[in-house]
C-alpha cells in the first residue's frame, strides 16, 4: 500500500473513531452519576488512542517516500495496536 493510500485509510478511521467518541460524549452526557465517572475514564482512553493514531497518521504524511518504505511496517503494526486497543475500549460501552 503507497503512503497516500494508507493515509486515506487513517483518517477514514480516525473519522469513524471521532463519531463513536462523539456518541459516547452524547451518552455520557444523560449517564446516572455513578457511571459518569466510568465513562469519562474510558472516553479518555480512547481520546488518547485517537491522538497517538493522529500523530501516526501525521508521520506518515511527513515521510519522505524512501523513509516511507523503511517504516512502513513499523507504522502498520503500531497502527494495528492502537485499533485493538481502540475497539477494547469502545466494546465496553456496547
Amino acid at each position: 500500500m503507497d503512503r497516500d493510500a494508507y493515509v486515506e485509510k487513517m483518517k477514514a478511521k480516525l473519522d469513524e473513531w471521532n463519531a463513536e467518541i462523539d456518541k459516547l460524549q452524547a451518552q455520557l452526557k444523560v449517564a446516572q452519576a455513578e457511571n459518569k465517572a466510568n465513562y469519562e475514564k474510558h472516553l479518555a482512553e480512547m481520546r488518547g488512542q485517537r491522538d497517538e493514531a493522529q500523530a501516526r497518521m501525521k508521520e506518515a504524511q511527513a515521510a519522505s517516500d524512501a523513509a516511507w518504505d523503511d517504516m512502513r511496517k513499523g507504522m502498520e503494526n503500531a497502527w494495528e495496536d492502537i485499533a485493538s486497543s481502540f475497539q477494547k475500549a469502545w466494546s465496553r460501552f456496547r
